[in-house]
Protein backbone atom coordinates (compact mmCIF):
# COMPACT_ATOMS: atom_id res chain seq x y z
CA UNK A 1 0.00 0.00 0.00
CA UNK A 2 3.04 2.43 0.62
CA UNK A 3 4.52 2.10 -2.46
CA UNK A 4 0.61 2.55 -4.23
CA UNK A 5 0.28 5.68 -2.34
CA UNK A 6 3.82 6.84 -3.15
CA UNK A 7 3.68 6.54 -6.91
CA UNK A 8 -0.13 7.68 -6.60
CA UNK A 9 1.37 10.62 -4.75
CA UNK A 10 4.15 11.52 -7.38
CA UNK A 11 2.29 11.42 -10.32
CA UNK A 12 -0.32 13.94 -8.84
CA UNK A 13 2.64 15.71 -7.80
CA UNK A 14 3.83 15.85 -11.68
CA UNK A 15 0.69 16.70 -12.86
CA UNK A 16 -0.45 19.44 -10.72
CA UNK A 17 3.06 20.64 -10.00
CA UNK A 18 2.34 21.25 -5.92
CA UNK A 19 2.81 18.99 -3.60
CA UNK A 20 -0.37 20.52 -0.96
CA UNK A 21 -2.60 20.58 -4.17
CA UNK A 22 -1.37 16.71 -4.61
CA UNK A 23 -1.56 15.99 -0.32
CA UNK A 24 -4.98 17.54 -0.84
CA UNK A 25 -6.46 15.44 -4.21
CA UNK A 26 -5.53 11.96 -2.33
CA UNK A 27 -6.61 13.03 1.45
CA UNK A 28 -3.49 13.16 2.43
CA UNK A 29 -1.97 15.99 5.15
CA UNK A 30 1.08 17.88 3.70
CA UNK A 31 2.99 16.06 6.28
CA UNK A 32 1.82 12.38 5.20
CA UNK A 33 3.05 13.61 1.51
CA UNK A 34 6.40 14.81 1.98
CA UNK A 35 7.11 11.70 4.03
CA UNK A 36 5.57 9.61 1.03
CA UNK A 37 7.86 11.23 -1.48
CA UNK A 38 10.47 11.56 0.71
CA UNK A 39 10.95 7.60 1.00
CA UNK A 40 10.34 7.33 -2.53
CA UNK A 41 13.27 8.95 -3.54
CA UNK A 42 15.20 6.80 -0.83
CA UNK A 43 13.53 4.11 -2.14
CA UNK A 44 14.89 4.78 -5.82
CA UNK A 45 17.78 6.52 -4.54
CA UNK A 46 17.22 9.45 -6.89
CA UNK A 47 16.19 12.72 -6.51
CA UNK A 48 12.43 12.73 -8.43
CA UNK A 49 11.53 16.41 -7.38
CA UNK A 50 13.24 19.53 -7.37
CA UNK A 51 11.83 22.57 -5.39
CA UNK A 52 12.78 26.09 -4.93
CA UNK A 53 10.90 28.96 -2.88
CA UNK A 54 9.06 29.87 -5.92
CA UNK A 55 8.07 26.47 -7.51
CA UNK A 56 8.52 22.79 -7.88
CA UNK A 57 9.98 20.73 -10.74
CA UNK A 58 11.16 17.43 -11.89
CA UNK A 59 14.52 16.34 -12.69
CA UNK A 60 15.55 14.43 -15.71
CA UNK A 61 14.76 10.74 -13.61
CA UNK A 62 11.77 12.17 -12.56
CA UNK A 63 10.38 13.12 -15.98
CA UNK A 64 11.65 9.66 -17.08
CA UNK A 65 9.88 8.07 -13.64
CA UNK A 66 6.69 10.04 -14.65
CA UNK A 67 6.41 8.84 -18.12
CA UNK A 68 6.86 5.01 -17.21
CA UNK A 69 4.03 5.55 -14.13
CA UNK A 70 1.40 7.40 -15.68
CA UNK A 71 0.22 4.27 -18.23
CA UNK A 72 1.09 1.61 -15.30
CA UNK A 73 -1.06 4.00 -13.10
CA UNK A 74 -3.74 4.41 -15.73
CA UNK A 75 -3.99 0.63 -16.11
CA UNK A 76 -4.42 -0.10 -12.48
CA UNK A 77 -7.47 1.92 -12.02
CA UNK A 78 -9.03 0.63 -14.88
CA UNK A 79 -8.32 -3.42 -13.34
CA UNK A 80 -10.17 -1.70 -10.14
CA UNK A 81 -12.84 -0.40 -12.31
CA UNK A 82 -13.47 -3.22 -14.02
CA UNK A 83 -13.49 -5.10 -11.23
CA UNK A 84 -16.31 -2.84 -8.94
CA UNK A 85 -18.55 -2.45 -11.63
CA UNK A 86 -18.61 -6.59 -12.09
CA UNK A 87 -19.92 -6.92 -8.36
CA UNK A 88 -22.03 -3.52 -8.22
CA UNK A 89 -25.42 -2.79 -9.83
CA UNK A 90 -25.56 0.14 -12.44
CA UNK A 91 -26.19 3.24 -10.87
CA UNK A 92 -26.40 6.96 -11.55
CA UNK A 93 -27.44 8.95 -14.69
CA UNK A 94 -27.82 7.55 -18.16
CA UNK A 95 -27.82 10.03 -21.41
CA UNK A 96 -28.94 8.20 -24.08
CA UNK A 97 -29.29 10.40 -27.85
CA UNK A 98 -31.39 9.31 -30.73
CA UNK A 99 -33.80 10.99 -32.66
CA UNK A 100 -37.23 11.24 -31.80
CA UNK A 101 -38.62 9.00 -34.67
CA UNK A 102 -36.24 5.95 -32.97
CA UNK A 103 -36.69 7.49 -29.29
CA UNK A 104 -40.97 7.27 -29.43
CA UNK A 105 -40.91 4.02 -31.87
CA UNK A 106 -38.15 1.68 -29.86
CA UNK A 107 -36.39 2.82 -27.19
CA UNK A 108 -39.51 4.28 -24.96
CA UNK A 109 -41.07 1.33 -25.38
CA UNK A 110 -38.95 -0.56 -24.05
CA UNK A 111 -38.07 1.83 -20.86
CA UNK A 112 -40.57 -0.17 -18.42
CA UNK A 113 -38.49 -3.38 -19.01
CA UNK A 114 -35.57 -1.83 -18.56
CA UNK A 115 -36.21 0.01 -15.87
CA UNK A 116 -37.58 -3.32 -13.60
CA UNK A 117 -34.18 -4.64 -14.10
CA UNK A 118 -31.96 -1.60 -13.45
CA UNK A 119 -33.68 0.32 -11.31
CA UNK A 120 -31.35 2.06 -9.41
CA UNK A 121 -29.81 3.75 -13.18
CA UNK A 122 -32.05 6.81 -14.06
CA UNK A 123 -32.17 7.43 -17.88
CA UNK A 124 -32.39 10.77 -19.89
CA UNK A 125 -33.48 10.81 -23.31
CA UNK A 126 -31.38 13.54 -25.53
CA UNK A 127 -33.51 13.39 -28.77
CA UNK A 128 -31.47 15.05 -31.82
CA UNK A 129 -31.61 14.51 -35.83
CA UNK A 130 -27.94 16.29 -36.01
CA UNK A 131 -24.95 14.13 -34.84
CA UNK A 132 -23.20 15.55 -32.12
CA UNK A 133 -19.80 15.46 -30.46
CA UNK A 134 -20.46 12.67 -27.70
CA UNK A 135 -17.74 13.44 -25.55
CA UNK A 136 -18.27 17.10 -25.22
CA UNK A 137 -21.74 16.96 -24.62
CA UNK A 138 -21.70 14.39 -21.85
CA UNK A 139 -23.69 11.58 -24.27
CA UNK A 140 -23.51 8.03 -22.92
CA UNK A 141 -24.95 6.11 -25.67
CA UNK A 142 -25.87 7.11 -29.13
CA UNK A 143 -28.12 5.74 -31.93
CA UNK A 144 -27.09 7.09 -35.53
CA UNK A 145 -27.21 5.56 -38.91
CA UNK A 146 -23.57 5.96 -39.99
CA UNK A 147 -21.68 2.73 -39.94
CA UNK A 148 -18.80 4.56 -38.44
CA UNK A 149 -17.24 7.52 -37.07
CA UNK A 150 -14.18 9.45 -37.75
CA UNK A 151 -13.51 10.23 -33.86
CA UNK A 152 -11.40 6.50 -32.96
CA UNK A 153 -12.41 7.23 -29.26
CA UNK A 154 -16.08 6.43 -30.67
CA UNK A 155 -17.22 2.49 -30.59
CA UNK A 156 -19.90 2.08 -33.42
CA UNK A 157 -22.04 -1.58 -32.86
CA UNK A 158 -24.69 -2.62 -35.60
CA UNK A 159 -28.31 -3.18 -34.04
CA UNK A 160 -30.31 -3.46 -37.66
CA UNK A 161 -30.80 -2.57 -41.10
CA UNK A 162 -33.78 -0.96 -42.14
CA UNK A 163 -35.87 -0.57 -45.68
CA UNK A 164 -36.84 3.11 -46.73
CA UNK A 165 -40.13 3.15 -48.10
CA UNK A 166 -42.40 5.96 -50.03
CA UNK A 167 -45.97 5.85 -48.83
CA UNK A 168 -49.13 7.58 -48.44
CA UNK A 169 -52.48 7.23 -46.97
CA UNK A 170 -55.19 5.99 -48.43
CA UNK A 171 -57.37 8.95 -48.65
CA UNK A 172 -54.26 10.84 -50.55
CA UNK A 173 -54.23 7.97 -53.26
CA UNK A 174 -58.04 8.23 -53.89
CA UNK A 175 -57.46 11.88 -54.95
CA UNK A 176 -54.54 11.86 -56.75
CA UNK A 177 -53.73 8.72 -57.96
CA UNK A 178 -51.33 6.02 -57.32
CA UNK A 179 -47.47 6.69 -59.19
CA UNK A 180 -46.80 3.17 -61.17
CA UNK A 181 -43.39 4.73 -62.26
CA UNK A 182 -40.48 6.57 -60.52
CA UNK A 183 -40.99 9.22 -63.05
CA UNK A 184 -44.42 9.85 -62.18
CA UNK A 185 -43.76 11.24 -58.88
CA UNK A 186 -42.50 14.51 -60.43
CA UNK A 187 -46.31 14.76 -60.62
CA UNK A 188 -47.15 14.29 -57.02
CA UNK A 189 -47.11 15.69 -53.72
CA UNK A 190 -44.16 15.05 -51.86
CA UNK A 191 -43.15 15.26 -48.45
CA UNK A 192 -39.40 15.71 -47.92
CA UNK A 193 -37.21 15.23 -44.72
CA UNK A 194 -34.16 17.16 -45.31
CA UNK A 195 -31.34 16.13 -43.23
CA UNK A 196 -31.10 12.81 -44.89
CA UNK A 197 -28.19 12.36 -47.83
CA UNK A 198 -29.15 14.11 -50.82
CA UNK A 199 -33.13 14.89 -50.05
CA UNK A 200 -33.98 16.14 -53.31
CA UNK A 201 -33.06 13.39 -55.24
CA UNK A 202 -34.33 9.41 -54.91
CA UNK A 203 -32.36 6.98 -56.37
CA UNK A 204 -33.91 4.00 -57.06
CA UNK A 205 -33.38 -0.12 -57.53
CA UNK A 206 -34.91 -2.96 -59.06
CA UNK A 207 -33.18 -5.65 -60.66
CA UNK A 208 -29.77 -4.26 -60.80
CA UNK A 209 -30.98 -1.48 -62.39
CA UNK A 210 -30.78 2.31 -60.76
CA UNK A 211 -32.53 5.47 -61.60
CA UNK A 212 -32.55 8.77 -59.95
CA UNK A 213 -35.30 11.10 -59.94
CA UNK A 214 -35.24 14.59 -58.64
CA UNK A 215 -37.89 15.62 -56.20
CA UNK A 216 -38.93 19.13 -54.83
CA UNK A 217 -40.94 18.92 -51.81
CA UNK A 218 -44.32 20.43 -50.85
CA UNK A 219 -43.17 19.93 -47.13
CA UNK A 220 -40.00 20.01 -46.24
CA UNK A 221 -39.08 19.04 -42.39
CA UNK A 222 -35.80 18.45 -40.14
CA UNK A 223 -37.97 15.21 -38.12
CA UNK A 224 -39.34 12.51 -39.58
CA UNK A 225 -42.38 12.77 -37.56
CA UNK A 226 -43.65 15.82 -38.93
CA UNK A 227 -43.09 14.44 -42.21
CA UNK A 228 -45.08 11.16 -40.97
CA UNK A 229 -47.85 13.41 -39.74
CA UNK A 230 -48.51 15.61 -42.60
CA UNK A 231 -48.40 11.96 -44.50
CA UNK A 232 -51.47 11.23 -42.06
CA UNK A 233 -53.27 14.13 -42.51
CA UNK A 234 -53.44 13.49 -46.50
CA UNK A 235 -50.76 15.67 -47.76
CA UNK A 236 -48.30 14.07 -49.95
CA UNK A 237 -46.17 11.03 -50.27
CA UNK A 238 -43.31 10.47 -48.30
CA UNK A 239 -40.02 8.64 -48.22
CA UNK A 240 -39.27 6.92 -44.53
CA UNK A 241 -37.53 4.06 -42.54
CA UNK A 242 -39.68 1.56 -42.33
CA UNK A 243 -39.15 1.18 -38.19
CA UNK A 244 -40.75 4.69 -37.92
CA UNK A 245 -43.96 4.16 -40.32
CA UNK A 246 -44.13 -0.02 -39.84
CA UNK A 247 -47.15 0.73 -37.82
CA UNK A 248 -49.17 2.86 -40.14
CA UNK A 249 -48.42 0.30 -42.89
CA UNK A 250 -49.68 -2.67 -40.95
CA UNK A 251 -52.70 -0.91 -39.55
CA UNK A 252 -53.70 0.90 -43.58
CA UNK A 253 -53.00 4.22 -42.63
CA UNK A 254 -50.42 4.37 -44.95
CA UNK A 255 -49.58 2.72 -48.11
CA UNK A 256 -46.27 1.59 -49.66
CA UNK A 257 -45.84 2.83 -53.39
CA UNK A 258 -43.20 1.21 -56.19
CA UNK A 259 -42.46 -1.84 -54.02
CA UNK A 260 -40.92 -2.99 -56.45
CA UNK A 261 -37.88 -0.55 -56.55
CA UNK A 262 -35.78 0.03 -53.55
CA UNK A 263 -34.21 2.97 -51.89
CA UNK A 264 -31.17 3.00 -49.92
CA UNK A 265 -31.17 1.13 -46.86
CA UNK A 266 -30.41 2.22 -43.35
CA UNK A 267 -28.21 0.47 -40.96
CA UNK A 268 -28.76 1.52 -37.55
CA UNK A 269 -26.44 1.69 -35.15
CA UNK A 270 -25.37 2.43 -31.37
CA UNK A 271 -22.17 4.35 -30.61
CA UNK A 272 -20.56 4.73 -27.38
CA UNK A 273 -17.09 6.80 -26.33
CA UNK A 274 -14.71 4.02 -26.40
CA UNK A 275 -12.91 3.05 -23.05
CA UNK A 276 -11.00 -0.73 -21.78
CA UNK A 277 -13.61 -1.02 -19.61
CA UNK A 278 -17.21 0.07 -20.30
CA UNK A 279 -19.38 2.17 -17.41
CA UNK A 280 -21.64 -0.80 -16.13
CA UNK A 281 -24.22 1.35 -17.15
CA UNK A 282 -23.67 1.75 -20.64
CA UNK A 283 -22.73 -2.04 -21.30
CA UNK A 284 -26.24 -3.33 -19.74
CA UNK A 285 -28.24 -0.48 -21.87
CA UNK A 286 -25.90 -1.76 -25.31
CA UNK A 287 -26.57 -5.11 -24.18
CA UNK A 288 -30.07 -4.53 -23.52
CA UNK A 289 -30.76 -3.00 -26.75
CA UNK A 290 -28.78 -5.52 -28.52
CA UNK A 291 -31.07 -8.57 -26.50
CA UNK A 292 -34.43 -6.26 -27.49
CA UNK A 293 -33.82 -5.88 -30.89
CA UNK A 294 -33.30 -9.81 -31.71
CA UNK A 295 -36.10 -10.46 -29.19
CA UNK A 296 -38.44 -8.21 -31.30
CA UNK A 297 -36.86 -9.18 -34.63
CA UNK A 298 -36.98 -5.87 -35.37
CA UNK A 299 -34.64 -6.61 -38.33
CA UNK A 300 -36.67 -8.80 -40.06
CA UNK A 301 -39.74 -6.92 -39.44
CA UNK A 302 -37.76 -3.40 -41.22
CA UNK A 303 -36.67 -5.18 -44.26
CA UNK A 304 -39.97 -7.43 -44.95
Amino acid sequence: MDRWTEIELFVQVAELGSLSRAAESLGLSNAAASRHLAALEERLSARLVQRNTRRLFLTDVGEDFFRRCKPLLGELRDAEAAVNEAVIKPTGLLRVQASLSFSMNVIAPLLTLFNERYPDLRVEIVTSNRYTDLLENGIDVAVRNREFENDSAITVRRLAETKRVLAASPQYLQRHGTPRTPDELAHHRLLIYNLANHPNELRLTRNGAVTSVPVQGVLEANDGQVVRAAALKHLGILMQPLYIIHEDVIAGRLVPLLTEWELQRLTINIAYPTRRHLPAKVRCFVDFLVEQFAVNDFERRWTA
